[in-house]
């Protein structure tokens, strides 16, 4: 594995090397344009590929282009999985877009550090989005830094999300909120003939969550944040203990069998269906399954993960999503008008409805959440803290190491030791040091 990681960690290094990190100079194709009386066309790209989202996009991209005929957005979406890596040799070349749609944390991190983004801290200040965006999304999501850079489009609340006839009809009457509670139901499930947990992590990271929430819930959100940055040790106590417990509950039976054989509208279709009672997923999967016609709070709802160390300050997890503008663009002034207008009240409540995202706006009224988004708001609202999910909070090479070793995990959990010295030996590569248990 750490060979492999190498090699990913070098392209994506490589990727954002190439011209020695100076930015493009900008091609003078605006003045060019609105000399000859013709839209100006600004370039977009986003990973937003799914039926929904990529329809989203699509309504909101055509009616930023009806709303500012001088200006014409073009609308190319990657797939979610190819984008991670393809992006990055996109903005080293010779021509990348204007904008593109990113996730918040770590990776933004990455390529600010590699000089392909263009801070915004006037458009910033002078639409004082201070007052839009809430301080904490502001602080955690768009600053970089001393910058701003990137306008949130939607963030996402993971939670425990279950079918409720399931649970009603194998005897399940009250929601767990400690880890006994959770055995207890899990348990009580199995008996009635329903695996209690559906996980598809044929693309690894719907497996993050599970380690995500049992360090959150176990060894902290500082802790958490020490061993993404690369200051404690995959070999730490600490995340032995999350992984045995997390093994404890495949050796029980608890999740459905060959995991990465699915991704996870297949997990959600397994809960939808009553093979499976509950998944542990992003509130995007509201959005799935009302396209699928489910009705919140009757054929679909959820519960926090619960706690399981007392005195573990109660964190939320999720991403967020976003636009950032390309340090190349040559079309600053158009990218800063579309960066606005998807600040638009009008358009977060859309596109958070579309996708079952929360908006980040506070300008946004929270009556366009139904049921169970509305819980997932307070859930948000009420958290002490709020983190990015794994492959958002550590590094992009390092994040494939831990992708990697989560899908070795769900594959075989007796290995789990090992696959933690194999993650250790790419942390200490990625992060140019051994950091020691």
């Amino acid at each position: 594995m750490k060979q492999a990681i190498r090699v990913v960690a070098l392209l994506l290094l490589l990727a954002l090397a190439v011209s020695g990190c100076t930015a493009v100079p900008a091609a003078p194709a605006a003045q060019e344009a609105a000399e000859s009386g013709e839209a100006v066309q600004l370039s977009v790209i986003h990973y937003f590929s799914d039926t929904l989202g990529k329809e989203a996009m699509s309504k909101i991209l055509s009616g930023f282009n009806a709303a500012n005929p001088a200006t014409e957005a073009l609308d190319n979406s990657a797939g979610h999985e190819d984008f991670k890596t393809q992006i990055l040799v996109t903005l080293a070349g010779n021509n990348p877009p204007d904008l593109i749609s990113y996730w918040a944390g770590a990776r933004t991190q990455f390529v600010v550090d590699g000089g392909r983004l263009a801070p915004i801290d006037d458009l910033w200040a002078a639409n004082d989005l201070d007052s839009i965006i809430p301080a904490g999304i502001a602080a955690g999501a768009s600053t970089y830094g001393e910058n701003k850079y990137l306008i949130p489009i939607g963030y996402h609340y993971v939670g425990m999300f279950y079918n409720p006839e399931v649970m009603a009809a194998a005897g399940v009457t009250t929601l767990p909120t400690t880890w006994d509670e959770l055995m207890a139901v899990a348990e009580q499930l199995k008996a009635a003939g329903v695996t209690p947990f559906a996980l598809g992590s044929m693309n690894r990271w719907p497996a993050q969550f599970w380690f995500d929430y049992l360090m959150l819930r176990t060894a902290g959100p500082d802790y958490r944040a020490r061993l993404m940055a690369g200051e404690a040790s995959y070999t730490d106590p600490e995340v032995m203990a999350v992984m045995e417990l997390w093994k404890s509950l495949v050796d029980a039976g608890y999740f459905v069998e060959n995991a990465n054989a699915y991704d996870w509208t297949d997990a959600a279709d397994q809960v939808a269906n009553g093979q499976a009672a509950i998944t542990l997923m992003g509130t995007w999967i509201t959005g799935y399954w009302n396209g699928n016609s489910l009705v919140p709070g009757e054929n679909y709802d959820f519960f926090p993960f619960p706690s399981i160390d007392a005195g573990v300050p109660n964190a939320a997890l999720g991403p967020v999503d976003g636009f950032v503008m390309t340090a190349a663009s040559a079309h600053k002034a158009e990218a800063e008008q579309l960066l606005m207008y998807l600040l638009n009240p009008q358009v977060q409540a859309d596109w958070a409805q579309a996708q079952g995202a929360l908006a980040p706006s506070m300008q946004v009224d929270s009556a366009i959440y139904n049921v169970v988004m509305s819980k997932a708001n307070e859930q948000v609202a009420g958290a002490e803290v709020f983190a990015f999910n794994y492959d958002l909070a550590t590094t992009p090479p390092m994040a494939e190491g831990g992708l990697n070793m989560f899908a070795q995990f769900m594959n075989d959990p007796s290995g789990y030791a090992a696959y933690l010295a194999a993650t250790e030996a790419v942390a200490a590569e990625v992060f140019g040091k051994y950091s020691g248990g």
